[in-house]
């Protein structure tokens, strides 16, 4: 093996010194046939070079040419060993002759002293013996340019460890037989490499699944000298504006939108580019504390700015704006006493926090860092985001988020009443996997579809069968068919007249299917209610032309949960402003659902930076990752939530794109929840297919723990020990459903069912 050993320097010493006498390629391979020759201290054959037509010598075809040695003033040649011996000179030797073998004798005398070649030596001699630490690899003679270079050559990869490292790998592939030895081998020198530096970020406008600007962030990284595409990351856009704005203010948002897409173009591939040039990518906190310090930098730039211009337009401004708030004030506390009182109470809206031109910038460098050191360490998204949450300590078992399905969109401006509810899902039970989940949920999106077919189009079996059922729709109003249309969220889009017709239609479909909605599947409903509040009124207009106010919406979802128990969440029921409110409906209603908040906490990076919560007692909240959110942010926001006994629920936003990294951020996070819309899509169901691999992954490696089922906080005991839930609101009345909600009555009937005359629920 030290023939092997000393094959692998000669080839090292090559490649640093090439000599330009002796560029014929062929040649360079020749005196591998010499090496016996040379160990046993014989001169190696010297055959005469012939004369090409050209005149310059070429060695003919078959010769071996002298090895590459210096020669000094004094006639004497370096062996391959770095020994001296002296120039003899050799007799010419026949035309095409060959270096004669070992003799067999030789042979095994060699290999007794070098150990044998069998595996597992005796003695667990080592395969390849290393090389004497007192041996020297630099040439003893001069040489001039030629030993100039060999002793750089030695110098250099002596310095880099090289020949250990080979001899170490050789070592250690040996016993392997790798069938690709030099793959093998690569992989095994990788290892001793640099680590990966970023040395390019790329950004560009690309369109999100709504068809909106959005922004795309690459990231280049110096792998192994080459410089290597890593990963990608696309921002999913995310407007404030809600649905019944009008179409100026619209055009606005639009308008500002691109203009902050292109300037988020701008700073990646300017200031970000130069900023984080040479960095690891995983190192993710250092990485976001500099997005962060740039982020502040702009942010004061910002105001910097706008102060100027503020002084600037003092004097115009002043004047018009004293006048015109007062006035509205009054006029909406004139009408009547009683509501007087309520609008004086009434908190007004929290002004929505601005977004800075640019901040997509961000959030999408940070995102892809975090996807470029995942796929550097050769570990799923997932995985890397939780060494992130738990300081690098890998979790031995992990759980999946439950999936918040939308089954129905009810458009706003749809010419049914409805406004509270828009959207309503479906959760499935703990006991079920996530892919059993999934189909169980198809099933129930086929049958409601059936449902909602025309009349007379395909006759409903309940219809053709049942004349209570004819009876009752004879003299009630039906509901709207359901339009053949799919909203942005992946779900049909649907209208109602009354809060329970949605509602029933999913006790029908389950129970068409065998199933019971409350044990087979969870229902959730979406209320957004911030974007139902009239200002003027001090009331949330629930129904066309119906108000209630917040302390009536607490009573109308008490009665509403008392009816329905297999409601399990309800999103945004209030507005984040009215705090008290909130703090009754948890006391109420936070031992049978999940309260959950989902426009009150929009702004992570806001909230960590103050270190308060500012949200309203809830039972968890809806996080986005949007604008100048970054990943360490969502870790420590996730972590402020678990020490306050908050769920976590990761939504997206309304114009998705088709990156899924947001699945993995929740199940590195420890999500109870995540909200991705509906199953008809492809930007949803590229999230919900990467849900169920990972699912299949965790499974795999028997790393999936399985979930325990829903526990709600007591709210009252922890916020008034002394005092209980029937303080706070008086209890309900226990009234049995009515014969039209039985269960009987649900497979036999279709809808709209008829309901009690004295419901609150309208």
């Amino acid at each position: 093996m030290i023939i092997l050993h000393n094959f692998v320097v000669r080839r090292l010493l090559k490649l640093k010194s090439a000599c330009p006498r002796h560029s014929d390629l062929e040649d360079h391979h020749q005196p591998l046939r010499e090496e016996p020759a040379r160990h046993e201290g014989k001169a190696p054959a010297k055959h005469r070079p012939s004369l090409s037509p050209g005149g310059s010598r070429r060695s003919p075809v078959g010769a071996v040419r002298p090895p590459l040695v210096p020669q000094d003033a004094r006639g004497q040649l370096q062996d391959r060993r770095g020994r001296c011996r002296p120039h003899t000179a050799l007799p010419p030797p026949r035309l095409g002759a060959r270096p004669p073998p070992f003799p067999p004798q030789r042979r095994a005398s060699r290999l007794r002293a070098n150990g044998s070649r069998e595996r597992g030596g005796e003695g667990g001699a080592a395969i390849l013996s290393p090389r004497p630490s007192g041996a020297s690899m630099e040439p003893c003679g001069g040489g001039g340019r030629l030993g100039e270079l060999r002793r750089e050559a030695a110098e250099y990869y002596r310095g880099q460890r090289v020949p250990q490292r080979v001899e170490e790998a050789l070592n250690a592939l040996f016993p392997l037989c790798p069938a690709d030895l030099y793959g093998a081998l690569a992989n095994y020198l990788s290892t001793f490499s640099k680590a990966p530096v970023i040395c390019k970020l790329a950004g560009r406008k690309v369109l999100d699944g709504v068809g909106k600007p959005t922004l795309e962030v690459e990231i280049y990284c110096t792998v192994k000298n080459y410089e290597k595409r890593i990963c990608s990351a696309i921002m999913s856009s995310h407007s404030h504006v809600p649905e019944n704005t009008s179409p100026e203010i619209t055009e606005g948002d639009e308008k500002e939108r691109n203009d902050t897409v292109t300037t988020a173009v701008e700073w990646v591939n300017e200031s970000l580019n130069t900023m984080l040039r040479d960095l690891k990518p995983t190192d993710q906190c250092e990485i976001d504390k500099m997005l962060g310090e740039y982020f502040r930098k702009k942010v004061e730039e910002k105001k910097e700015i706008q102060k100027e211009e503020e002084e600037e337009a003092a004097p115009l401004s002043c004047a018009p704006s004293a006048p015109s708030a007062p006035s509205g004030k009054k006029k909406a506390a004139k009408p009547g006493k009683k509501t007087s009182s309520t609008e004086r109470t009434l908190p007004p809206a929290e002004p929505i926090e601005p977004v800075l031109c640019g901040s997509l910038a961000i959030g999408g460098t940070s995102l892809a860092v975090a996807k470029a050191g995942a796929t550097i360490n050769d570990i799923p998204l997932y995985l890397h985001i939780a060494l992130l949450k738990y300081n690098q300590d890998s979790p031995k078992e992990m759980t999946l988020p439950r999936p918040m399905i939308t089954l129905l969109n009810c458009e706003k401006f749809s010419p049914a009443k409805l406004k509270l509810v828009k959207e309503v899902m479906l959760i499935p039970p703990a006991q079920l996997s996530l892919r059993q989940g999934i189909e169980r949920v198809l099933d129930i999106q086929k049958e409601v579809m059936r449902l909602l077919e025309p009349a007379g189009k395909v006759p409903s079996p309940q219809l053709a069968d049942s004349k209570k059922g004819k009876a009752h729709n004879t003299g009630k109003k039906a509901p709207p068919p359901a339009l053949k249309r799919v909203s942005h969220l992946g779900c049909l889009i649907t209208g109602w007249d009354n809060l329970e017709q949605p509602l029933l239609l999913m006790q029908t479909a389950c129970n068409n299917i065998g199933l019971e909605l409350g044990t087979d599947m969870c229902l959730a409903i979406n209320c957004a209610a911030h974007e139902l509040m009239d200002y003027v009124k001090g009331k949330y207009e629930i129904l066309t032309g119906t108000f209630k106010s917040p302390d009536e919406m607490v009573d109308m979802y008490v009665e509403l949960i008392n009816k329905f128990p297999s409601i399990t969440a309800l999103v945004d029921p209030l507005r984040k402003e009215d705090r008290q409110q909130w703090n009754n409906i948890c006391c109420a209603l936070g031992s049978k659902c999940y309260l959950i908040a989902e426009d009150a906490a929009t702004n992570i990076s806001k909230i960590k930076i103050d270190q308060n919560m500012n949200v309203p007692m809830c039972s968890g909240v809806v996080l986005k990752y949007i604008n100048q959110t970054k990943v360490s942010d969502l870790i420590e926001f996730t972590g402020l939530l678990d020490g306050q006994r908050h769920i976590t629920i990761l939504g997206s936003p309304d114009g998705e794109s088709s990156d899924d990294s947001l699945v993995d951020l929740a199940v590195g996070l420890g999500a109870r929840f995540i909200k991705l819309g509906g199953l008809s899509r492809g930007e949803r169901v590229t999230k919900y297919n990467r849900l169920l691999a990972i699912e299949e992954e965790l499974a795999k490696n028997r790393t999936l723990r399985s979930e325990a089922n829903f526990e709600f906080p007591d709210f009252a005991e922890e916020t008034q020990p002394g005092k209980e839930a029937s303080d706070i609101i008086p209890p309900p009345e226990q009234d049995s459903l009515p014969p039209q909600l039985s269960q009987p009555a649900l497979q036999v009937h279709s809808l709209p069912a008829e309901l009690p005359d004295n419901s609150t629920l309208t």
